[in-house]
Formats: structure tokens, sequence, C-alpha cells
């Protein structure tokens, strides 16, 4: 083997070595983010004291998408959130946080579509496809946020389903779970390197780490899978584009689940509809598989909780994708619905390529100024 392969062999070696590393950094954050937040509000009760102001849903909702817009992070808000509800946030005001995740991971790749600017066809087209996304959340919202709020369908369905994982009796997978006795440790020295703080202080700070460490370990895990993966994802991409939808809601959720990180997936494809590559209706089933590939993030963080909360915490997981799927199923299955996101797409990128000022305003009205101004005023 000559010196270049070696040299190659070393770098490919060392990048999984650091992937392994962040993997294992996100479950550790996330147990601190959990066992500080218990600390911090003294279990569950102090939780709902602490999230009082967040009991009406459409407050979550909005701090959600607030909070997932700032982070440019749908995978750091969840893994955030998952900690929260094993610390004690009570679910039914995560639930709307994890919808309103959804929408503010829409963010990244409107802000991509910026970049054709300069030609209006090229960035008609490019916010076209962009903005596809963001209708399709913001109508998956409008139709199971009621729902939930009404009969806590997601919840339900959940909770049942988590149940047959961390349950009782012969049902229960306690005894197997390998990832506590991996985690402890990392969530141990975190906690003692803040022991020189006070009381509930040191739960403070343990949250406020967690959640730096969240935003670090998943801002540079997509960053390094990109790296070891973009080049099969785009060739996945260019293969499953245009051969219909299963294929590309499939290849979406899989490149997805490949690179951590649905911003990369759904921002790989502005480039390709601005260019004129792909048009929006092609480029839109593959934008719905990467809602649901995002959500491996959830379950990946809801393994590092075990006891008394890890069953709530595999619950708001399986919120997220089951809202993710069931979205997916009911407005892509649905003609009648499933071109509403697009028809209103076109109609908004149409107005934001003849009137460059409005489409810059819609950014930041959308995910920044309406959502701060109707937290303030709701509440």
């Amino acid at each position: 083997m000559n010196q270049p392969n070696q040299r190659s062999l070393a770098s490919k070696t060392l990048n999984w070595a650091a992937i392994a590393f962040l993997v294992y950094l996100v479950l550790v954050a996330v147990g601190t983010v959990s066992g500080g937040f218990k600390l911090a509000s003294g279990g569950s009760e102090g939780a709902k004291e602490i999230f009082a102001f967040a009991t009406n849903p459409f407050i979550a909702l909005l701090l959600g998408a607030l909070a997932t817009a700032l982070v440019q992070s749908s995978s750091t808000v969840t893994s955030v959130i998952v900690g929260l509800v094993a610390g004690g946030l009570p679910i039914n005001i995560a639930i709307p946080m994890i919808m309103g995740a959804n929408i503010g991971t829409t963010i990244t790749n409107t802000l991509v579509s910026i970049g054709h600017i300069r030609s209006k066809e090229e960035f008609r087209r490019a916010f076209a496809a962009s903005t596809v996304h963001d209708f399709f959340n913001l109508f998956a919202v409008a139709i199971f946020l009621p729902l939930e709020i009404m009969f806590g369908m997601l919840e339900k369905l959940a909770s049942s389903l988590s149940y047959l994982f961390v349950g009782d009796a012969d049902l229960s997978l306690k005894s197997y779970n390998f990832i506590k006795p991996i985690v402890k440790p990392g969530v141990g020295l975190v906690k003692d390197a803040l022991s020189f703080l006070d009381g509930k202080l040191v739960g403070v700070a343990m949250v406020i780490t967690g959640i730096l460490l969240i935003l670090f370990a998943v801002t540079t895990l997509g960053k390094l899978l990109q790296k070891a993966l973009v080049g099969t994802a785009k060739d996945m991409l260019h293969r499953a584009i245009g051969r219909g939808p299963v294929a590309g809601i499939t290849s979406g959720a899989v490149v997805t689940v490949m690179v951590q990180s649905s911003s990369t997936t759904t921002s790989l494809m502005i480039p390709l509809a601005g260019s004129g590559v792909f048009s929006t209706r092609q480029i839109y089933p593959f934008t719905l598989g990467a809602n649901i590939g995002t959500t491996i993030t959830a379950l990946l963080a809801a393994t590092s909780i075990t006891g008394d909360a890890a069953q709530v915490a595999l619950t708001i997981a399986l919120v997220h994708v089951m809202f993710n799927v069931f979205a997916v199923a009911l407005i892509f299955g649905l003609p009648f619905l499933r071109e509403l996101p697009l028809k209103a797409a076109e109609k908004l990128a149409e107005v934001g390529a003849n009137n460059k000022p409005l489409a810059l305003s819609y950014v930041l009205g959308a995910f920044f100024v309406v959502p701060g101004l109707m937290m303030v005023a709701v509440r």
C-alpha cells in the first residue's frame, strides 16, 4: 500500500472514530440535561412550575419553532426536549414543542435558496423548492396539533408502543440496556466538574452544559458525516429524485439518517432545483423522507435515559416519529391535500421572485419576528 492510500485510510479511520465519540457525547449530553433538570427543578412538580408559561400548547409550539430557527438544528432541539421530558417536563408541553421544531428546521434550506437571489428565475425555482418544506410542516401542525389537544392520539399511541420496550415484567428491556453503564461515567464526570457550585445551581449548570454539548456534538457530527457520506448521499439523491414518490421518500429518509441532519439533506436539493435539474414536484417526496429520517436523533437520545423516566423519554421520541410518518401518509397520501404545499410554495416563490425584499422579510418574519411577537402576545 502506497503512502497516499495509507494516509487516506488513516484519515477515514480517524473520521469514523470521531463520529463514534460524538454519538457517545450526544448520549452523555442528553443524560446531563435530564439529570441537571431533575436537580434544578426538584422533580416533576418543579418542572411543571418552571414550564407553567408554556401550558398553552400554542406557546410551546412557538417556543419549539423559535429555538430550532435560532440554533438551525431540529436534532439539537429534539434531543434537548427528550432530556427535559426525562427530567420532568410534562409531555403535553413537549409534544407541541416537537411539532414546532419541525417548523423551525426548514429555515436552513430557505436560507440556501437566498443564494440564488441574483437570478430571478433561479431564485423562483429554488425558493419554491425550499418553502414547500415550510408549508408541508405548517399544514401538518395545523392538522395534528388540534387532534392531539382534543384526543391525545400521538401520546397514547407512542406511550403504548414505548411500554413494549421499557415496560415491566417479561416485556422489559431495562436489564438489557447497555447504554446506562456506558453513559453514566460521562454524566458523572460533568456533574463532578460542576460540584463547586451550590445546591440547584449544579442542576442549572448541568442543563446549560448539556445543551452546549448537544449543540456542539450534533453540529460537528453532521459535518463529519457529510465528509464521510456526502458523496454517497448525493449519488442516492440523483438516483432517487424523479423515480416516483416511494423512492423519493425512502431515499430522503435514508440519506437523512446517514448524515444525521434534515437541513443538510434538504439543502442538497436546493441548488439542483435552482439550476432546473429537478422540479419542486420531483423534490417534494425527498423532502418528506428527510422529515422522517431526522427523527432518528431523538430516538438515539432516548436510549441514554434509564429508570422510571425511560418510558416517557422514549414516548416523546416516538411521538416525533409518528407525527412525521402520519403527516406524510395523510397529506401526501390524499391528492387534494398533497397539492396544497406545492401550490402555496409556488405562489410564494412567484411573489418573492418579483419582490425580493418581500422574500427576505418572509424568512425573518416567519421564523423569528412573528413567533417571538406571538409568544409575547399570547403569554
